[in-house]
């Protein structure tokens, strides 16, 4: 008897404690089917952004996300009610909603756009405030955006995230966006490289380089639109940012000051190797006569390598500054004559032109100066008729009013004044140089065949001594000014000495009447 009510007592017991299991699964399967939430805490919300910037966010983060996990590429799908966004990565969960700076994006591979964690919170606000209804879905649960009291404020009410932890099976996240249009969609892609249909011109460690829009040209940084650049000549991706450039990069990304990027794009430039690239540099050092040129040509360093890039194309181009131009109109002359190509350049880029296959206006005049070979002259070795003439230097030099005072020039007879077998000149062969004044010594050189007669030698004597007071070149406005004077003093003295002989003639005369 004893032995039966026992086993009654176990009996009951059993069935207890199955009943407190049974009840106790029960509240567990009520707890997983509940909804939870967490408070997104968001105090401020970007109110200049449009839904198409938050989209950008979600779109940014997929693309991260596809990166991060060398996962499948995103996809951009369409609904009746909305469009969504979906990855095949590792999976939303609700801690992603907590950062405020993601180390993994910011120390992430090279690519990674984002670097906000508060970019996933700033678009589900501005999403909240559009009226769009997000709905997120992944391995670990669905989460959706709602208002709802804030925990021990009865009354606050705040964003949350509302989500069921209830596994789903499946890979990466979905991002679906209920109320979302066709055109937000297309202005948000219209933010990233990759939906472009862009031509990279060149890859370089710094970033790419991207053929020229018909319209502006644009500055990407990790493929997501930075910049609008009006006047560039051509659109960038800049994929390798500098430590400041990662601090100083805003939350937008959009609308930064071109100080952020512009060392970046230098460093593209200057690693690029490509002959397009090149060419286009070329052609804008060609153009800057016409006032027209491109940004990038504004910076020294890349003017530099336009010019050594146009200098490597067009063995005809000689670079010379406007000052050359404007006091050289005989060599500019003669350039022209040869068929050169006369790059005006400023005196900055002129003065960092290093590559050996330039010329410049200098080397050419020297190369030019370097061209005269000398064979000089005793004086005991003229003519007699020769000896004549040339004993006349002081004489002439004096009409004009040089004297001892004077760093009187040196003049000296040769019997050739330029090499015959220089073809480098081209078109300077065809005229042969009778005098040549270097300042460097004061001394100038006159051909002998000028001695052959006096008005010869006293003319390239005289003009040898233009240069030499006016320290101009030959055509040159001061030059002139100085020949003129010259031909002003010869012409008074030649009147003076007329006018003498015609007294001393009329005198003659009257004394021969009055002896008669």
């Amino acid at each position: 008897m004893n032995t039966i009510k026992k086993e009654k007592k176990e009996v009951i017991k059993m069935e207890n404690k199955i009943e407190k299991i049974d009840k106790m699964h029960i509240m567990e399967e009520k707890i997983r089917n509940e909804t939870l939430s967490f408070d997104l805490n968001i105090v401020e919300v970007l109110e200049n952004w449009s839904i198409p910037h938050a989209v950008r966010e979600i779109i940014a983060n997929a693309l991260d996300e596809a990166l991060i996990s060398n996962s499948d590429d995103i996809v951009i799908y369409q609904k009746e009610d909305g469009w969504g966004i979906r990855d095949f990565g590792r999976g939303i969960q609700i801690d992603n909603f907590t950062q405020d700076e993601n180390l993994e994006k910011y120390q992430g591979p090279p690519g990674v756009i984002g670097k906000f964690g508060v970019g996933l919170k700033d678009s589900i606000a501005v999403f909240h405030r559009h009226g769009i209804e997000p709905e997120i879905k992944s391995a670990f649960g669905t989460f959706n955006i709602a208002m709802a009291s804030k925990e021990n404020f009865d009354g606050i009410e705040t964003l949350h995230v509302m989500y069921n932890d209830q596994k789903i099976d499946m890979i990466g996240t979905d991002f679906f966006l209920r109320g979302v249009t066709e055109e937000n969609i297309k202005q948000s892609k219209d933010l990233f490289l990759k939906f472009k249909d862009s031509r990279v011109i060149e890859n370089t460690k710094y970033g790419d380089v991207i053929e020229a829009k018909e319209t502006l040209n644009e500055v990407y940084i990790n493929g997501v639109l930075a910049a609008v650049e009006p006047n560039f000549l051509f659109s960038y991706n800049i994929t390798n940012l500098t430590s400041s450039m990662r601090k100083a990069l805003n939350r937008e990304r959009t609308n930064v000051g071109r100080s952020l990027y512009t060392d970046r794009v230098k460093s593209i430039l200057k690693a690029a190797n490509s002959e397009e690239i090149k060419e286009e540099l070329a052609d804008q050092i060609e153009s800057r006569s016409t006032g027209e040129q491109c940004d990038e040509i504004a910076w020294r360093e890349i003017a530099t390598i336009a010019i050594e890039a146009l200098a490597q194309l067009d063995k005809d181009a000689i670079f010379i500054t406007e000052d050359d131009m404007m006091y050289n109109p005989d060599i500019i002359e003669t350039l022209r004559m040869e068929g050169r190509n006369i790059i005006v350049s400023n005196e900055r880029d002129y003065d960092n032109i290093q590559s050996e296959d330039a010329t410049t206006f200098s080397t050419y005049v020297k190369k030019v100066e370097d061209s005269f070979e000398f064979e000089y002259i005793d004086e005991t070795d003229l003519t007699e008729e020769e000896a004549t003439i040339f004993n006349k230097t002081k004489q002439i030099m004096e009409m004009v009013g040089w004297d001892e005072d004077d760093d009187i020039p040196e003049v000296l007879i040769s019997n050739k004044l330029q090499k015959e077998s220089d073809s480098s000149l081209g078109y300077m062969q065809m005229f042969s140089a009778v005098g040549i004044y270097e300042p460097l010594y004061n001394r100038i050189t006159i051909l002998r065949s000028q001695l052959q007669s006096l008005s010869s030698y006293a003319g390239t004597l005289l003009h040898e001594c233009g240069h030499a007071s006016s320290g101009a070149r030959d055509a040159s406005r001061l030059f002139e000014s100085e020949l003129t004077d010259y031909l002003g003093v010869v012409a008074s003295l030649a009147i003076e000495r007329a006018e003498e002989l015609s007294r001393r003639k009329a005198s003659n005369n009257s004394q021969e009447v009055v002896l008669e």
